[in-house]
């Protein structure tokens, strides 16, 4: 009688291989495929009043920072706020006007007669003057009986109210050197007191009145 293994050998196609148990491949195992589990969020540092404080002053560094350059190189280069001292001015500026100072214009052409200028008076001080260009440089300039003579002729000057007094002889101004006065003739220390002025010496050419908001215009 056969027996029942070889029975069942016998019914195995020709080619057929038996695999040991232990030689076939792992069995299919639920647990290998259930879901990981995400990982869990990372906890920060406690935040500090120290932290606060360092990036708020690094946020103000990043904003106030950019903008204090801008504005001095404005003020260096381009234009500045300046404030009427006196009344040498006068009538066509008086004292506590603010105004602004453009510095753009004189690096491309050199100052114009007529033109209100701020200057530092080489040997007066770190003070600034506002003054209006009355001679250029090569031109000799009289004044007889405070009417203004250029190269022998007399100088229009619709500008002043009243009449100027004084005297001041016969000068030939020095190349790249000014002769500035104020517009109050009787009250203003210029030119007639401290000669003319180097060109470097000038900072700027009044451009805008802005102060008081009722005046505000351009400075002629």
């Amino acid at each position: 009688m056969t027996s029942p293994q070889r029975q069942y050998q016998r019914r195995l196609p020709p080619d057929a291989r038996i695999i040991r148990p232990e030689d076939q491949p792992q069995r299919y195992d639920p647990d290998s495929l259930r879901p990981v589990a995400p990982p869990l969020p990372r906890v920060a540092g406690k935040t500090t009043a120290g932290s606060v404080f360092m990036q708020g002053l690094r946020e103000m560094v990043e904003t106030v920072l950019p903008a204090v350059l801008i504005a001095l190189l404005i003020h260096l280069f381009l234009a500045q706020a300046t404030r009427v001292e006196g009344y040498s001015m006068e009538p066509t500026l008086y004292g506590h006007q603010r105004l602004v100072i453009e510095k753009i214009s004189y690096h491309l052409h050199p100052p114009h007669r007529g033109d209100i200028v701020v200057l530092r008076v080489p040997g007066y001080g770190q003070d600034m003057l506002i003054k209006r260009v009355i001679g250029l440089p090569g031109e000799t300039i009289e004044i007889k009986d405070g009417v203004v003579f250029i190269n022998g002729q007399i100088l229009p000057e619709p500008y002043l109210d009243g009449s100027a007094r004084g005297n001041y002889p016969s000068t030939l101004i020095p190349p790249d050197y000014y002769f500035v006065m104020g517009d109050n003739r009787n009250n203003s220390n210029d030119s007639r007191s401290f000669g003319p002025v180097p060109r470097d010496a000038i900072v700027g050419r009044a451009w805008l009145r802005y102060w008081p908001p009722y005046e505000l215009g351009l400075v002629e």
